[in-house]
């Protein structure tokens, strides 16, 4: 017995040692887009003071040994409820007037993965993206599955004008997704992101977001990538796992993958264009995008802190 207890304390000092000494890093976006809404200082700082707020969330959990995944899911629950953001609450309109929300969530320890799509009255999309992943044996339910799901697991359901909200809050282009990825303690990646699309998109419509490897994707071997722009570009480019296996399979660097997907593939397409915010496995970030401006913010334990709107 007296054994057993030695070697309990032992794991769990080294556990101890592990978390206070790790490095963590972290990341987030609140979309990207065009600045020729001509935002004020004023707008810009209630912005990056709202971005800051959440990438607290994210700092003081992993800071204090809590996983990748639990970070950047909370962190993108509190874009959602943030109605300056197109996720959640403040989510844009779909051509029939309604609102129709996307989420994923990606644990880089194990590929597992969890999304939803279309879903029309669940407040927060990404906790049902976690349930996806965490209690079925699926990636992907969508619409009605999706909704019935998420409240057979106890999820708060909400009508869907819960998401409308006056046009005065919106301060800049609304065309943009919200992310988080990160990197804990424990040397494990995730990544999470969630939207509500194209405003005035077709009924049914589903972007990158739920589709894993096109916006979002997360890889313990590489990197945790959360995308943000025009989806169908990022479908057809597969644009999280591009820049995943461009570092795994020709050794490039985080920013060197993410500037090679983002302005020679995808910038060449046209579009709206967008960005990716990226931590790799060395808690190495990348805020790379080919557009006027991206709603961003960033953190490292090493004291790196910093959050940002427009293209300097």
């Amino acid at each position: 017995m007296r054994k057993y207890f030695f070697t309990l304390s032992i794991f769990l000092l080294a556990s101890f040692v592990t978390c206070a000494q790790g490095k963590w890093s972290i990341a987030l976006h609140g979309g990207a887009g065009s600045a020729s809404v001509n935002m004020t200082k004023e707008q810009i700082t209630v912005y990056e003071t709202e971005l800051l707020k959440s990438l607290e969330i994210g700092k003081e959990m992993l800071k204090n040994g809590s996983t990748a995944l639990d970070a950047v899911e909370a962190v993108v629950v509190s874009l959602e409820n943030n109605p300056l953001f197109n996720a959640g609450k403040g989510a844009v309109a779909n051509s029939e007037g309604f609102h129709e929300l996307d989420a994923a969530i990606m644990d880089g320890s194990n590929l597992k993965a969890g999304a939803v799509a279309g879903v029309r009255d669940v407040k927060n999309p990404v906790k049902a993206a976690r349930l996806v992943m965490d209690s079925t044996a699926h990636v992907l339910l969508i619409s009605e599955g999706a909704s019935a799901f998420a409240k057979q697991m106890g999820l708060e359901i909400v009508d869907n004008n819960y998401f409308t909200v006056d046009k005065k809050v919106k301060q800049q282009s609304d065309k943009g997704t919200v992310g988080c990825v990160a990197l804990d303690v424990y040397g494990n990646l995730a990544a999470a992101t969630s939207t509500g699309g194209m405003r005035g998109k077709k009924w049914g419509r589903v972007g990158d977001v739920p589709i894993i490897g096109a916006g979002t994707y997360a890889n313990n071997n590489t990197v945790a990538v959360s995308g943000t722009g025009h989806g169908e570009l990022w479908i057809r480019r597969v644009v999280a796992f591009d820049i995943s296996a461009l570092m795994e399979y020709k050794g490039l660097s985080l920013e060197e993958a993410a500037n090679k997907v983002i302005f020679n593939k995808i910038s060449p397409m046209g579009g709206s264009g967008g960005g990716v915010i990226a931590v790799d496995k060395n808690g190495n970030i990348s805020l790379v995008f080919n557009t006027s401006l991206m709603h961003r913010a960033w953190a490292k334990s090493n004291g790196e802190q910093g959050a940002d709107v427009l293209k300097k």
